[in-house]
């Protein structure tokens, strides 16, 4: 039974729990209080009929010693006895009224008695035979005369009992009161929880591979500062969740796309390999010139496929940089590094001229410079690429603020706004219709980006009609790295 009482108890609400203990504790207290005040009460009246008894037996005891009788005012169902007391044996007096003492007057003796020993007031509750719960007191009226009065119970033991009654219906009502709009209110302020709690289900039933953003939240204003502390924490929970799903989903996305565009990328290279493989083997049936021509474009083919290797094998490398650093750091001049990337420029790129402006100090800082001649190389070579021939370009080099920076602009027609956010992914292209000779892979931005990063440094765009600018700055106290 109690096993069943426990399981039924642990299956309720969190509210009706919370509404039961606390009527539970609601009843504790009603019983201690209502307790209390029966006691005070029957306490308190008591001590009033004990006076009333005294202050009737001063009037009367006036006047049994002047008149010898007991005259003046009776109180209904009270009882009066006088005694006269010989050597402590006290003798009962013929009363006046045959009313005025109980056929038993044992108890009414033994007061008396009582009251000649110790020479003091006597007050005792006595149960009378036949009439009830009595008090009685015995007072000397004089020397050797003992006055014992009785005055019944009946009036406390009733205003006890009413009162009693009226605190169990009260205390009732008002325990049914609090526990069941306790329960109402309880159910009110613990509602956010239930929200939450509805909120978790519908995280546990969405399919989080499908979307990026959980379909629920919750809002709700109400319960306090507590649930509001709560609330505010799920639901940051929550955003937190919702932004590692979006970064997830991203990835993921980008990594479709990289493997795609890879696959499709490697694809034309080895398709044209096997193209020139099957024109060499025909071709070299006949003349050396067809053989020497298809050798070739087999060799310009590998070496493109090749480049595109080492690109996507630089990114993965970069991407696991926390493993392995791919970088081969040392103390080298910024300035001598641009010199040389401007050379190669004016020798490969002769149609757009280059102006340098490098200044009269060296900018040394701790790099690799093999990685960094590499996105100087891929910045000039994409002005060159994306402008027409005759466009100007410009290298400079600078100090700002402990930082170096290298300023690559054209003044080429510039970038499309809706292109500038994505010119850094990979394999991506500002013009789709550029074929793969002029444009490139699309893996030179994305590779100088992570280049970049990688020494600690960033790469910014701004563009516009007449003016390209990529802006790299690195640390001079490589500080990133």
């Amino acid at each position: 039974m109690i096993a069943r009482l426990k399981r039924s108890y642990r299956g309720m609400r969190l509210g009706t729990r919370l509404a039961l203990g606390l009527g539970a504790l609601a009843l504790v207290v009603f019983a201690v209080v209502g307790s209390t005040l029966t006691m005070y009460m029957r306490d308190y009246l008591s001590a009033q009929l004990n006076e009333q008894l005294k202050i009737a037996q001063i009037a009367q005891s006036k006047s049994i010693a002047d008149y010898g009788t007991l005259e003046g005012k009776k109180y209904y169902r009270w009882y009066y006895a006088v005694y006269d007391v010989s050597d402590g044996t006290p003798v009962l007096r013929k009363p006046e009224d045959a009313a005025d003492v109980p056929e038993d007057v044992d108890d009414f003796t033994l007061v008396a008695k009582a009251q000649a020993a110790a020479d003091t007031e006597i007050l005792r509750t006595e149960h009378l035979r036949g009439e009830g719960q009595y008090r009685l007191r015995a007072c000397e009226v004089e020397p050797g005369v003992v006055l014992v009065s009785a005055a019944p119970l009946d009036d406390i033991d009733d205003t006890v009992g009413q009162l009693i009654t009226v605190q169990v219906v009260a205390f009732v009502l008002a325990l049914m009161a609090l526990v069941v709009f306790g329960r109402a209110t309880l159910r009110r302020g613990l509602k956010p929880l239930s929200d939450m709690a509805h909120t978790a289900r519908g995280i546990t039933s969405h399919d989080l591979t499908d979307s990026a953003r959980l379909p629920v939240r919750h809002d709700n204003r109400d319960g306090g500062p507590e649930v509001e502390e709560l609330r505010t924490a799920f639901n940051t929970m929550l955003e937190h969740i919702d932004d590692a799903l979006a970064v997830r989903t991203e990835a993921e996305q980008r990594l479709r796309r990289f493997v795609a565009d890879a696959s499709h990328e490697l694809r034309t290279p080895l398709m044209s390999v096997r193209g020139y493989a099957d024109l060499f083997q025909y071709a070299a049936a006949h003349s050396p010139e067809e053989r020497d021509k298809h050798l070739a474009r087999l060799r310009a083919e590998a070496a493109r496929m090749g480049y595109l290797l080492d690109d996507l094998l630089m990114l993965a490398r970069l991407d696991a940089a926390d493993v392995e650093t791919p970088l081969r750091l040392e103390e080298a001049d910024l300035v001598q590094l641009a010199g040389q990337a401007a050379d190669a420029f004016r020798a490969g790129r002769p149609d757009h001229p280059l102006t340098v402006s490098t200044g009269s100090h060296p900018v040394r800082l701790r790099h690799d410079p093999l990685r960094v001649r590499q996105v100087l190389d891929n910045l000039l070579t994409n002005a060159a690429v994306h402008t027409p021939p005759g466009t100007k370009v410009s290298l400079e080099v600078s100090v700002e603020s402990g930082t170096a920076e290298v300023r690559i602009t054209d003044s080429g027609p510039g970038i499309p706004a809706d292109d500038q956010e994505r010119v850094f992914d990979r394999f991506y292209r500002v013009d789709k219709a550029r074929s793969r000779d002029r444009g490139g892979s699309g893996l030179g931005l994305a590779v100088a980006r992570s280049l970049v990063r990688a020494h600690g440094g960033t790469i910014d765009l701004t563009s516009g009609p007449g003016a390209t600018t990529f802006t790299v700055r690195l640390p001079l106290g490589g500080e990133g790295l």
